[in-house]
This record gives structure tokens, C-alpha cells and sequence, in this order.
């Protein structure tokens, strides 16, 4: 019988879905360009928070949301729902728009969301280019990027879904600062950050089509950085990555978990394959060891003080009993 923490992190028997990412690239490409749409309105209207945390998503039961977005005195929140495949906008005037996730042009999908919110009473205006990506074209003009496999979609959120089950476990063992578990839309990647609390030297920036500023203020600070991309063109595969920043000389020569995980020159990183996560006997614990052992490396050659940054063993507060009598 498992214990309560081997419950907490994986389900028996629960599976992870194949994602290939040949066979969905040209849905990827669409997909990353409308969440790039929906991300840049929440980044447009919402207060600046360190490192663009206010501009990020999150995973639901069915997809991605950006939470409420304030607009003068109103809210609205933008939902991708990947089992309906449409993208919900809700107000809090009580009003409902949607848009249908279906093969259409980045273009097209531009231009029916900023309709649907101007006819809520939200006409929104962002900047209208993709960021993070080579030879981008502005969304209004996106004629080429329109293919929209449901199927593939659907097996993508899966996968997100389970790794942020277990993104939220390992979240929960830091007592320092850490980072939401959180979807940025730049690079399509889901994400959690644990900081040092000591400042970074600056970045030397160079990501496509983002102002080295923005990098900047992103890496302020010394960060352990771990999350799922589903690969792209330079690179397609999916994987589970971790690095550190700045990046001490002793990390990639780091031995870290699972027998699958490797330092990727190519990337800067260490990289855990997402196939071997799916096929192994239990994902979330091989994913779980990735997490933890590339910290440990990452902390430990970048000399932070874990002691004043970590539950001590054995004090992190219970907290199963939440909801089902618990005193709190």
C-alpha cells in the first residue's frame, strides 16, 4: 500500500498520453500564437508584477486560464477549454462571450477574440506581434498558422496537467520565495522558480523578439528554474528541463535523477526526456526525482542556503485533513 505522500504526487495506474511532436507541430504553431493573443491582453491590463508573473496562465481541470483581468471598473477572464475546444470569456458583469478552437488562421482567431470582448464592452488593443519566436508575423496578418488538431490538443493539456500536479508538490516543500506554477505563452513552457533571495548579475538577454530589459528584470535575482515545453522546430521533443541562473561551473557536471535525465549543451540545461516520464513504471515519481535532485545540484554548487530556504525534514505542516474536519 502506498503512503500518504506516494498518493499525494501520482495516482496508480494513471497514464501520461504519447505527444509526439512531429505529428502535432503545425497545431503547436497555432495553438502557441493564439495563446500568445489571449497571454498579451493579461499582460496589457493587468499591474506589472516582478519577473511578468502578471502576464502568465494557469492550468484547470480543462485547459488555461489567465484569471480575471481588470478593465476600468470591470473584469473579464479568458478560458481555453480543451474539451469543449472553445475559448470562454466571462465577465463580472455576468456576461459570456466564445470563440471556437477549430482549424482556423492565427488572423482569423484575432480578430474574432478582440470582436467578441469589444462586443462585451473590453476593446483591447495589445502589441500585435508574437514575442520569443524567429520571423514572427503579426497576428492580424497570420494567414499561414491555422491547423488545429483536437485530439492533440487534448493529449498536450493532459500532459500539462499531470506534470503541474507534480510541479505543485515539489512547490511545496520551499519555505523562500518561490513562483507560482504557471504557463508563460513566450515560450510555451509550464514553469516553477525557486529563488535564493540574492540578487542576479544582469542577463545578457539575446531571446528572439523580447527587449533585453524584460529578460533582465525576468532573471533580478538567482533562480532554480524547472519546467514541461513540448518541443518546437529547433529542438522537437518534449521534455521536462531544469537550470540555474547564473549557472555555476560545478552544475552540468551535477549527477542527477533519474537514469533518464542529461545535461544538454544545446539548451544550457538538464533535460529528462517526457517519454521516458510516460513510459517509466511511475511518472510522477521519476519526474519527482528530476525536480528534487537538479535543485539540490543547483543549490549546493551555487552555495545557497538551504537551511533558511527548505522545510526541515519532518516539519512541513500535514495538511490532508483540509476540507474533511480539520481544525483549520
Amino acid at each position: 500500500m502506498r503512503s500518504e505522500d506516494e498518493r499525494r504526487v501520482g495516482v496508480m495506474g494513471d497514464s501520461w498520453p504519447e505527444l509526439p511532436f512531429p505529428e502535432w507541430q503545425n497545431t503547436c504553431k497555432t495553438l502557441h500564437m493564439w495563446l500568445q493573443i489571449a497571454g498579451k491582453i493579461r499582460l496589457t491590463y493587468s499591474p506589472w508584477v516582478n519577473h511578468q508573473w502578471h502576464s502568465t496562465m494557469y492550468v484547470t481541470p480543462r485547459g488555461l486560464t489567465t484569471l480575471a483581468i481588470p478593465y476600468d471598473r470591470a473584469t473579464f477572464q479568458l478560458d481555453f477549454d480543451f474539451f469543449d475546444h472553445a475559448l470562454y470569456i466571462t465577465t463580472s458583469a455576468g456576461e459570456r462571450g466564445e470563440v471556437a478552437l477549430e482549424p482556423r488562421s492565427v488572423a482569423d482567431f484575432f480578430h474574432g477574440l478582440t470582436a467578441e470582448l469589444e462586443g462585451l464592452g473590453f476593446p483591447v488593443r495589445i502589441h500585435g506581434s508574437p514575442n520569443e519566436v524567429t520571423d514572427p508575423i503579426p497576428f492580424a496578418e497570420n494567414e499561414r498558422d491555422g491547423e488545429y488538431d483536437a485530439e492533440s490538443v487534448h493529449r498536450f493539456f493532459q500532459a500539462l496537467s499531470k506534470s503541474a500536479r507534480v510541479f505543485g508538490e515539489f512547490r511545496a516543500r520551499y519555505v523562500g520565495k518561490c513562483s507560482p506554477v504557471h504557463f508563460f505563452w513566450g515560450a510555451m513552457d509550464l514553469a516553477v522558480t525557486r529563488f535564493s533571495g540574492r540578487r542576479a548579475p544582469d542577463h545578457p538577454g539575446g531571446i528572439p523578439n523580447l527587449p533585453d530589459w524584460v529578460t533582465r528584470e525576468a532573471y533580478s535575482h538567482e533562480v532554480s528554474s524547472a519546467g514541461f515545453w513540448p518541443g518546437g522546430e529547433s529542438y522537437p521533443h518534449p521534455i521536462f528541463y531544469s537550470y540555474v541562473y547564473p549557472n555555476p561551473d560545478a552544475f552540468p557536471e551535477a549527477r542527477v535523477e533519474p537514469d533518464g535525465a542529461r545535461w544538454e549543451s544545446e539548451l544550457s540545461e538538464f533535460v529528462l526526456p517526457y517519454e521516458h516520464v510516460r513510459t517509466s513504471e511511475d511518472p510522477a515519481r521519476e519526474l519527482m526525482a528530476f525536480l528534487q535532485s537538479t535543485y539540490e545540484a543547483a543549490a549546493g554548487s551555487a552555495g545557497w542556503d538551504r537551511t533558511q530556504l527548505e522545510w526541515a525534514p519532518g516539519a512541513q505542516p500535514q495538511i490532508s485533513g483540509i476540507g474533511r474536519g480539520s481544525a483549520l
